[in-house]
């Protein structure tokens, strides 16, 4: 059982708030006095619970942040930056994973409540975001990640998506590609939706293009591999693939080098986004487009912590990578 602060009191023979005092303020403590205090400390065992009492005064040094997907290297990067910035500030990071589910999201923000965090980093799930107005309008500073929300006054950071879908279709339209698929996650995820914007605009400049959309149920290697054996399966296949993230172009190279008869990039070009350490190693080092996971981290994590910092929405430019899968 847990050592009270009242047994240590009782063991030193000092008041509560005395050992309070020599915890919190011992300079205001006589030497003597808050020596004895120490050593029922040590006697007895006692760990302080600061998480109690910080609940208590409202003011945790604690930081919730809700990603999609935990398992995708992009989120896991975008978290190590926030949480590198979070120790600059003395603050700590508790991550909670949605898995791209809006119940589970909820969950974890209402958790946070609970815990009078400092402050949530998160990446919703849906176009939605009343939600976080409301916990922001109760006293919680909110900071969107990967992901904007022009005129809500909420914070946010991310890299312009709609950009990144346009470099990505208008490389393989430049390479020759007419017949693109763009394999695409829920519709309902903002950054999915915004990718495909950029995919259409760049197909509506090339008069003898098209894009077909393929839209998968999550943003993984699991799905990707789904639509790949899908593609395989045709008599006429696209040119070209977009995948809407690198785990679902990984999921359909698998597939395609799988399938023995389709060769990446001859067959079929393939582009991913978010650029991610596999995308450089994977069987045929495949192209994508690549936004800064850690800066988007960092930077969101130095608005929240800055508790007069005016609303922001700050986006990235994404970057072009090309490698062989598209015949770079």
């Amino acid at each position: 059982m847990a050592v009270s602060i009242r047994e240590v009191a009782e063991r030193a023979g000092v008041s509560l708030g005395t050992v309070s005092n020599v915890l919190n303020r011992p300079d205001v403590v006589a030497e003597a006095t808050a020596e004895r205090v120490r050593a029922a400390v040590a006697e007895l065992g006692y760990v302080r619970n600061d998480a109690a009492r910080q609940l208590r005064a409202g003011n945790s040094r604690f930081v919730g942040l809700v990603v999609l997907d935990s398992a995708n290297p992009f989120y896991a990067e975008l978290s190590r930056g926030a949480e590198d910035e979070a120790a600059r500030h003395n603050l700590s990071v508790l991550v909670g994973n949605s898995g791209e589910q809006a119940d589970r999201e909820a969950e974890y923000l209402d958790l946070f409540g609970q815990q009078r965090v400092w402050g949530v980093l998160v990446s919703p799930v849906g176009q939605e975001v009343d939600h976080l107005i409301r916990m922001r309008e109760q006293g919680t500073s909110v900071v969107l990640v990967d992901r904007s929300a022009p005129g809500s006054g909420l914070s946010s950071v991310s890299s312009d998506d709609a950009r990144g879908g346009y470099l990505a279709v208008r490389h393989l339209l430049e390479r020759g590609r007419r017949r693109i698929a763009y394999i695409g996650g829920p519709a309902s995820l903002h950054q999915v939706a915004d990718r495909l914007e950029g995919a259409r605009r760049a197909v509506a400049e090339v008069p003898d293009s098209r894009l077909e959309v393929l839209e998968r149920p999550a943003l993984t290697v699991l799905e990707g591999r789904a639509a790949g054996q899908e593609i395989v399966a045709r008599g006429e296949r696209p040119d070209a693939v977009f995948a809407a993230n690198d785990l679902l172009a990984m999921g359909a190279l698998q597939a395609f080098v799988m399938g023995g008869n389709v060769r990446v990039p001859d067959d079929i070009a393939l582009i991913g986004y978010d650029d991610i350490d596999f995308a450089s190693s994977a069987v045929v080092p495949f192209s994508s487009i690549r936004q800064p996971a850690r800066l988007i981290g960092e930077t969101a994590m130095r608005l929240l912590a800055d508790p007069k910092a005016a609303a922001q929405d700050i986006r990235f430019d994404p970057e072009l990578v090309v490698r062989e899968s598209t015949g770079g």
